[in-house]
């Protein structure tokens, strides 16, 4: 019987036990006399965060079909718990057999949102592993990070062994095949790192280095060794429907944040938003067979009990064959009491009748995205979705007995006016009236339109990232201007309005194009006590720009200024296959508030066209 890591004292002591006990349905359990490679695989927040994240489950799946690995999970102990372990000196363990993560070979980070860089430090510390890269010894287990922010890595490179750029299904079995061959050779953690950084989309920070101007700008990025590439390479699974894909998700015992089956239709999105990331890294498009996707929701209802299913895309809309796919779930579910979710899709007559279907009218609330108020700011950011769109499906909503919407925007996007912001509040009243123009007899009571904003944050590869944000305090000033305009509204009292808090934004903001002078930031704000900082209860301003400013840096030379063309961006040597050219054209064309169709209609020449396969019309060229 496993021996738990944490005593039925320290148990009884915390918050959600549940989190720490491992055991779940579906949970892998190996000899560990038959495996070579033990790999902990991790995510940097609390249990139920990280249990609804596919990418881990994919991950996990793929590495426990091999016969000599076995992948483990672990998570960022909260705080309860984490006071403990350090008061205990308790070190950090797998769920699985409950071992100390240091005794592992691999501790794999994936890294979702620049706000979870400081419970990397924790997840480190916790398991008795050196911060930093450089103090780690022969022993200790190769740190790597993967994940979406990994596209700028540098911010924190110098905690890392190395980074893995790109889809997890492509590269993972060289890496370990080759760990495995190294180990009995008994080589070292060095001569493994420098084998490594020659295959495409691993890159070892250790072997680059970066000197900086006078105006703190980067002067150059090099390599310093001969074994390194010049450019990292993102790696892409082409065939979608081929790949590995877990049919047995862990099931966990207490709820996690997403409660149900996930079921990936499709990868990459055709639209081309100027100030989404996911939309240019994981160009192109590729969608999964229908028949394929069948086969795993059979299997995956089979093995979970779940019931709920989720589609997940980036544009579930966008998926060709959606209408058979949602169209065979409710014939095969509709008596099961399975509900079914459809997130990332246009409102349009199709979706309005399957939602219909899927769900309880009078609980459910639709979603809209504008993201800007006006026509001339979604046509600056290329949302593609007009006024006329954004009413005309509001107003079929509410003729199919819906009377609650959600509507997203941003601030403080690039050109920007007073009038642009105002308009949110015009909007959200004409969404409202479409709802009062309804006959009385005919409405579901009174409507109630919740109007959202973030504050705009400029990512790495996407157009937007030469752009500059704005102070906390500006940021500010426009949520106040929002919030006036709605007490103007006709129909304010249907109309709520929410923001985003800024002093995160500046955070993220600064981190999110940081380079790798930030790493003393990110470990500064980690002394000062800054974790869990995408939780609002935790998040401390003060802290971060304290920890800036001990770096001798500032979140005003990340923030506040344009970047020129001619710049070395922190993430330049990394190619995503869309060119930098092709972004500077698209910042250019947002300048002029000027359309770029999306990939179906016609081809941008983005790049992306050199991974061959998928819709994407210039990789059939």
């Amino acid at each position: 019987m496993r021996k738990l890591a944490l005593s039925d004292e320290i148990l009884l002591k915390i918050e959600k036990p549940a989190r720490y006990i491992g055991n779940e349905v579906n949970s892998v359990n190996k000899d560990l006399e038959k495996v070579d490679i033990r790999f902990a695989m991790c995510f940097p927040d609390v249990y139920e965060i990280g249990m609804s994240h596919l990418g881990i489950q994919i991950l996990y799946d793929m590495f426990n079909r091999r016969e000599d690995t076995w992948c483990e999970r672990v998570y960022s102990p909260w705080v309860d718990l984490d006071k403990i372990m350090r008061d205990e000196n308790i070190p950090l363990f797998a769920l699985e057999s409950q071992d100390p993560i240091k005794a592992f070979d691999f501790l794999g980070i994936t890294i979702q949102y620049e706000m979870c860089y400081t419970n990397i430090l924790q997840v480190l510390e916790l398991s008795q592993i050196p911060i930093y890269a450089k103090d780690r010894k022969e022993e200790d287990p190769l740190v790597i990070g993967g994940g979406p922010c990994t596209y700028n890595p540098e911010p924190l490179a110098d905690f890392f062994d190395f980074f893995y750029i790109g889809e997890g299904e492509t590269v993972y079995d060289e890496l370990l095949n080759l760990y495995k061959e190294h180990k009995k050779r008994g080589g070292s953690r060095q001569d493994y790192l420098l084998k490594i950084a020659q295959i495409k989309g691993v890159y070892v920070p250790s072997l680059y280095s970066v000197r900086y101007k006078d105006d703190q700008t980067i002067e150059v990025f090099e390599r310093v060794v001969q074994e390194a590439p010049t450019k990292v390479e993102k790696q892409m699974a082409v065939d979608v429907s081929n790949l590995p894909y877990p049919t047995a998700p862990v099931v966990p015992f207490i709820k996690a944040t997403q409660d149900r089956v996930v079921l990936e239709i499709q990868r990459g999105c055709i639209r081309g938003c100027r100030f989404c990331q996911a939309g240019m890294i994981y160009r192109p498009t590729r969608e999964k067979r229908l028949d394929t996707l069948k086969h795993y929701i059979q299997e995956m209802m089979r093995n979970t009990g779940h019931e709920e299913i989720s589609l997940s895309s980036l544009s579930s809309s966008d998926y060709t064959e959606l209408k058979e796919l949602v169209t065979y779930l409710i014939d095969e579910f509709k008596d099961q009491g399975i509900n079914i979710s459809l997130p990332s899709l246009r409102i349009d007559a199709f979706a309005l009748d399957v939602m219909s279907k899927v769900q309880d009218v009078r609980k459910s609330s639709l979603t809209f995205a504008p993201e800007a108020g006006s026509q001339r700011l979604r046509n600056v950011i290329n949302k593609g979705l007009t006024k006329e769109d954004i009413i005309g499906g509001a107003r079929k909503a509410f003729d199919g007995g819906w009377n609650k919407v959600k509507l997203y925007f941003m601030l403080g996007l690039p050109t920007e006016t007073e009038e642009d912001t105002k308009e949110i509040a015009v909007l959200a009243d004409e969404v409202a009236r479409a709802y009062y123009e309804i006959p009385k007899d005919q409405r579901n009571g009174k409507c109630q339109i919740t109007a959202s904003s973030s504050f705009f944050i400029p990512k790495p590869f996407t157009p937007f990232q030469w752009a500059n944000m704005l102070s906390r305090e500006d940021y500010l000033q426009k949520a106040y201007t929002v919030k006036d305009e709605f007490g103007k509204q006709l129909n304010k009292k249907s109309l709520r309005y929410q923001y985003h808090d800024a002093g995160t934004t500046i955070i993220e903001g600064a981190l999110a194009r940081g380079d790798r002078r930030q790493s003393k930031v990110i470990y500064e704000a980690y002394k000062m006590g800054c974790m869990y900082d995408s939780w609002t209860e935790f998040f401390d301003g003060e802290k971060w720009e304290k920890a800036f400013q001990t770096a001798g840096l500032t979140t005003e030379f990340y923030n506040l200024r344009k970047r020129e063309k001619d710049e070395t961006l922190p993430w330049d040597f990394i190619d995503i296959g869309v060119t930098k050219e092709f972004l500077w054209k698209e910042w250019e064309r947002a300048l002029a508030e000027t359309i770029t169709p999306n990939c179906k209609m016609k081809c941008s020449g983005c790049g992306a066209g050199k991974y061959k396969g998928g819709v994407c019309l210039e990789s059939k060229n």
